[in-house]
């Protein structure tokens, strides 16, 4: 499944649609370059999903951790700066990832090997246009 957006507007629109994948997954791995738009389409699905808190890029903390009313504890990963899969065990990703929260990973890429099969993947591109292409992988 594939979303485009020409203006930061349109990712509201598309958490909207992102959000009915939420009965069926708690894990979602997020892909894509440095400055593509990850956090910023993660605080959107956050505030879709009733957080009223501010949301951003837990860079230095590692994960930053929500409250919705109706989804219960969100926490939001970035992985930037792990660098193995020992370091992740390290700061107790497993229990995070195998719990039964929402969790959101930025540079999953960096832990690829222990995500649970049936996380979502999303990718995100930028085109020679500038617009945004998100690709949903179930």
């Amino acid at each position: 499944m594939k979303f485009y957006a020409n203006r930061e507007e349109d990712l509201k629109v598309i958490a909207k649609e992102f959000k009915k994948l939420l009965n069926d997954h708690k894990v979602f791995a997020f892909y894509g370059e440095m400055g593509v738009g990850k956090t910023t389409f993660i605080s959107y699905l956050a505030k879709e999903l009733g957080v009223k808190e501010q949301v951003n890029s837990p860079t230095f903390g590692y994960v930053n951790q929500y409250f919705s009313e109706k989804f219960g504890t969100i926490y939001h990963f970035d992985l930037y700066r792990i660098s193995d899969e020992e370091e992740a065990y390290d700061i107790g990703i497993e229990e995070y990832i195998y719990d039964e929260n929402i969790v959101f990973l930025e540079w999953s890429e960096n832990i690829e090997k222990l995500l649970p099969e049936n996380h979502v993947k999303v990718v995100i591109t930028k085109t020679d246009n500038e617009q945004r292409e998100i690709e949903i992988e179930l």
